[in-house]
């Protein structure tokens, strides 16, 4: 398959919700249009992102709502679900372990990881946080696929190493630092301080 551009991906998952919230509604069809509409983009970019998969729908008649939800999550890989450890149980990993959507949407959190002794041992959402010491001997035990890196900068490439040897093939990560990890290792940037910048700039813009 050709490479696809993760704007295109992000899009295929706000389709799947709008998806099934016309599911909900009770509606058995839907249109480019009215995907376009929902998601705020062009009825002509919904059948672009659609096309790289295959054929949808038929002219005229829509999209049947379930059919097409089910291929969405078979694309997104969403038909299994998927092992993820946290490490860096702070304000910001705390509330990602406590956060249900994630376990609606396929991801079970297996462990939960810090090296501060008053955190170890509390509970979030039933996951009990473990010392990092023990991280290589749960990663080997439990063989997770995703790996969630909460922590400070400096301690961040040094969490990556070890989960990458531990074998996690797939890095989400929230620490204000850039990761080097091999080239089969998929990884993804969250920098909330960028995000509020943008913001920022978007209100400055406004107001001139």
């Amino acid at each position: 398959m050709r490479k696809i551009a993760d704007s295109t991906v992000r899009r295929l998952s706000l389709y799947l919700r709008y998806l099934e919230e016309f599911e909900t509604e009770g509606q058995a069809t839907v249109s480019s249009e009215a995907l376009a509409t929902r998601g705020g983009t062009t009825s002509a970019q919904v059948r672009k992102d659609l096309s790289f998969f295959g054929s949808f729908g038929k002219r005229g008649l829509g999209y049947p709502v379930a059919e097409l939800g089910t291929r969405l999550r078979d694309i997104l890989g969403l038909s299994r679900r998927y092992r993820l450890v946290v490490v860096g149980a702070g304000k910001i990993g705390s509330a990602l372990a406590q956060y249900r959507g994630f376990r609606q949407r396929g991801f079970d959190i297996v462990a939960m990881f810090d090296n501060d002794g008053e955190k170890v041992g509390k509970l979030y959402d039933g996951v009990a946080v473990r010392d990092v010491a023990d991280l290589d001997a749960v990663l080997e035990a439990e063989q997770p696929d995703i790996g969630v890196i909460v922590v400070p900068g400096d301690q961040a490439q040094a969490v990556a190493e070890r989960l990458v040897r531990g074998g996690v093939k797939a890095i989400l990560n929230f620490a204000p630092a850039p990761l080097q990890v091999p080239d089969d290792v998929s990884l993804k940037n969250v920098n909330l301080a960028l995000e509020l910048e943008a913001l920022s700039f978007a209100l400055a813009s406004q107001r001139h």
